[in-house]
């Protein structure tokens, strides 16, 4: 006869930072798991502004790189053109961006963001520098310059700026 399968008992799952969840595990998933933990900071410190951290996205790359359209910042904001549209309609709505028509492409739609939008990003940037401050805490410049080149050669080296949809 077959034993049936056991679930493990929550105590044998190891908590993040010990076992494959820490030093042992994968770098791919432990990029993955500061990925999430990080979302999760910036969504608790911009709840309080109402906007979510894929909004800070769009609204950074849009004050980056002033009059881009839709599929523009899908591209550089690593989202489908689905979402941001969601996004786009959604600030549209707050005030915090406007649209103005292309000089030449009458089907294309720059987005700016309003002086509204601004000061909201200038909040959320408040907030996240706290939480960028407190995840490079014990690096020093040399350290973080490392880490930031090493990030930026993963992206590149695998295909980065392309969006969830291409």
């Amino acid at each position: 006869m077959r034993k049936p399968p056991t679930t493990p008992d929550p105590q044998d799952v190891p908590r993040v930072g010990e076992g494959k969840r820490g030093e042992e595990g994968h770098i791919g998933y432990l990029l993955r798991q500061a990925g999430a933990a990080n979302r999760l900071r910036m969504e608790r410190a911009l709840a309080g502004l109402n906007v979510t951290p894929p909004q800070f996205m769009v609204l950074t790359m849009l004050v980056a790189y002033p009059g881009l359209s839709n599929a523009d910042v899908a591209r550089l904001a690593m989202l489908t053109p689905q979402t941001v549209s969601v996004i786009v309609a959604n600030l549209l709505r707050s005030g915090t961006i406007a649209r103005r028509p292309h000089a030449v492409h009458g089907r294309i739609q720059h987005i700016d963001v309003t002086d509204e939008g601004k000061a909201l990003l200038k909040q959320c940037r408040a907030r996240v520098k706290t939480i960028e401050q407190q995840m490079l805490a014990g690096f020093d410049t040399q350290e973080e310059s490392v880490i930031r080149r090493w990030l930026v050669s993963l992206a590149v080296e695998g295909g980065g700026g392309v969006s969830e949809a291409e």
